[in-house]
């Protein structure tokens, strides 16, 4: 979650959401391989482009963010598109999250985490390329139509859905009040959708002379990725839920991406062109945007800190952080401040309402938290058969500057996130200066290495081999020779 300036630069994005289209996460016939990207999709991408970057970090620069680029463009221009390298757009966004994204027009993107994830060019190739066929099918096109048939629940995935299921008209504003403002504002393609695009990625790859299996060995990085933020969150699901992911069921994939590239003639992977090209990439969250360290999240920048409850885990977003449970689920963060907490409050309660419901708390009580003044109030809002409870909680923390949690929880239960409410504290210049990001390091291997030697160094104290196997593509008995190069993750002096 940025700061209150930068946060007040983002627009409406309740628009962008009907277009922005996520992956790696029904289809139709392709258009003509030699059809440019014609003048009203390039101006349709052109607007939303910068909204989009805002709602996902930012768009990075530099050496890396060059070296995507130049790839990206190398791939597009195996699509046949008409002038393909100038048309295409890439960006390597500033985001922990691992996912890539298209928009019509020829924009396409990749998160630097994902970017990490990757153990070599052809991967990176795969993955833009797998866009690169979203915007050549027009996908987003497609999708943006089924769209407009749709309730945008629908759409975009019941955010907890066991609580928010229904044809309540204020329940589905509700939960939309809750996804917009967050980086899992995004629509998923259809299952048939991303398998073409898949082999259209395969496609590109051959054509380049890559090795064609990278598409199945990215989506086996991503679908262990998965499995191992599920465990490492307590999660039994491995599978991450549709509101917190656009990648649909990578590891479902996997097999099918490895037997359409049997037999392929491409061979390049250029590995340590690679690696060399990413070290000392940001890994995870950017301290700007704050960070989440196990349970907790602290903000350096907003000098602020709070812990979630015991089996939950979070989300850290652009523009909010969400608190993702079983039994509900919540967000922090911020809206203009004009000093008064009480409309403060009331004021989060109507833009959830949204237009035309009426949402106010039964209540408004003032009470302090570890030195910070702070309202809260609870609605309780019929959901088809069922009830929730809707909590806003917020402090101030200065005259023109205010954070609240903003809570769904079933009817009955509003005390769910009261531990993480009371937990709410300002962080001191020292604890803020503690905060240190952390990095890709691509090392060679000694002849003394090990995979457990090499897992010690990674800035984790839980899950460090994991972890380490993970990042490297390493499976459970695979070992390390001398000479070979690895990621590890460290903290950036």
């Amino acid at each position: 979650m940025r700061n209150f300036n930068k946060l007040a630069k983002i627009g409406c994005v309740s628009a962008l959401a009907l277009t922005i289209t996520g992956c790696m996460g029904a289809g139709g016939s392709i258009p003509s391989a030699s059809a440019p990207i014609t003048q009203t999709e390039a101006q349709q991408g052109a607007e939303y482009h910068p909204q989009f970057l805002a709602q996902f970090g930012g768009a990075m620069t530099g050496p890396q963010a060059d070296y995507v680029e130049q790839v990206g463009k190398n791939i597009a221009v195996q699509s046949g598109l008409g002038n393909a390298r100038e048309s295409f757009t890439v960006s390597l966004l500033n985001s922990p999250v691992n996912n890539a994204f298209a928009i019509p027009g020829g924009y396409i993107y990749s998160t630097r985490q994902l970017v990490a994830l990757m153990n070599n060019e052809a991967e990176l190739a795969g993955v833009l390329g797998h866009e690169v066929g979203h915007v050549t099918a027009r996908h987003s096109q497609r999708r943006q139509q089924a769209t407009q048939r749709n309730s945008i629940l629908g759409v975009l995935g019941a955010i907890g859905s066991s609580i928010l299921l229904g044809d309540s008209s204020i329940g589905e504003t509700v939960s939309r009040g809750f996804l917009q403002g967050s980086q899992l504002l995004t629509l998923s393609f259809s299952r048939s959708q991303e398998i073409e695009a898949d082999e259209l990625g395969i496609q590109y790859l051959t054509r380049a002379g890559y090795d064609a299996r990278a598409m199945g060995t990215v989506l086996a990085s991503l679908a262990a990725q998965n499995s191992l933020d599920a465990s490492l969150q307590g999660r039994d699901n491995a599978t991450i839920p549709e509101w917190a992911s656009t990648h649909p069921d990578p590891a479902s994939r996997v097999q099918t991406a490895l037997s359409k590239a049997q037999g392929l003639s491409g061979t390049v992977t250029n590995r340590d062109t690679f690696l060399s090209r990413i070290d000392g990439m940001l890994y995870g969250d950017d301290p700007e945007q704050g960070v989440i360290e196990g349970s907790q999240f602290i903000h350096p920048d907003l000098r602020l800190a709070f812990t979630a409850p015991q089996g939950f885990y979070m989300v850290n977003g652009t523009t909010a952080v969400s608190i993702q449970g079983q039994s509900g689920q919540a967000q922090l963060t911020l809206a203009p401040y004009a000093g008064d907490l009480e409309s403060y409050v009331r004021q989060q309660f109507a833009t959830l309402g949204g237009e035309g419901n009426n949402l106010a708390p039964q209540s408004i009580s003032r009470t302090t938290v570890n030195g910070l003044s702070a309202a809260y109030g609870t609605a309780t809002v019929n959901n088809g058969n069922s009830q929730v409870n809707v909590v806003v909680f917020a402090y101030e923390f200065s005259n023109d500057r205010a954070y609240h949690f903003q809570a769904i929880t079933p009817a009955g239960n509003a005390g769910t996130f009261n531990s993480m409410y009371q937990s709410m504290r300002r962080i001191t210049q020292a604890e803020a200066a503690s905060v240190i990001p952390r990095r890709i390091d691509v090392v060679t291997v000694g002849s003394r290495d090990s995979v457990a030697s090499l897992s010690q160094r990674m800035a984790y104290s839980t899950g460090q081999e994991a972890r380490f196997r993970v990042l490297n593509a390493l499976g459970s008995n695979d070992q390390l020779r001398a000479g070979q190069k690895v990621k590890l993750v460290v903290r950036a002096r």
